[in-house]
């Protein structure tokens, strides 16, 4: 018997379904791929408005974290909607919503990669989270070796996502 968050038990994947969520990641990765700025259209627009409003959400806990906010904005959403179907046992809205989390790893190295370069357009004009949290850190000059990293953590974690829902059939 396999459990969920909240012990209950996982609900059956049909074929249809499976085909579908299957669908969806590859068209995830393949619209990733083909995308000169590894930006995909509508997923990260809403990638986006989460990073935003995650700035004044954690602000609200002090300035300092308000840096962080938008990455923490990014995840907290995704997380949220995993943890909620994971308790419910639906086993393809968990795998898609924790595939989405991980997508977002993507968009998060991107950003880190561009820390030092800040050659992407910043909404608003204002300072690069990433530059400001790796200076803080004096990591900045591994920038692009910490952006590998969890681009592949969010290429890895996509493809368990996928991997996980096959055999949770």
């Amino acid at each position: 018997m396999r459990y969920s968050f909240g012990m209950k038990e996982w609900k059956p994947v049909s074929t249809l379904e499976l085909s579908g969520a299957l669908g969806a990641l590859v068209l995830v990765a393949w619209l990733r791929w083909r995308s000169l700025q590894g930006w995909v259209p509508v997923l990260d627009d809403a990638n986006l408005v989460f990073h935003e409003a995650g700035h004044p959400i954690f602000g609200l806990l002090g300035e300092r974290i308000a840096i962080y906010g938008g990455t923490m904005g990014q995840l907290v959403f995704p997380t949220i909607a995993s943890v909620s179907f994971g308790r419910k046992g639906e086993t393809t809205a968990f795998a898609l919503s924790l595939a989405w989390l991980f997508e977002n790893f993507l968009n998060i190295a991107r950003y880190m990669a561009d820390a030092r370069a800040q050659i992407l357009p910043l909404v608003g004009g204002g300072e690069h989270d990433w530059t400001d949290i790796f200076s803080r850190w004096h990591v900045l000059p591994h920038n692009l070796a910490i952006a590998g990293f969890i681009a592949a953590l969010g290429w890895v974690g996509i493809f368990a996502c996928g991997v996980w829902l096959v055999t949770h059939r």
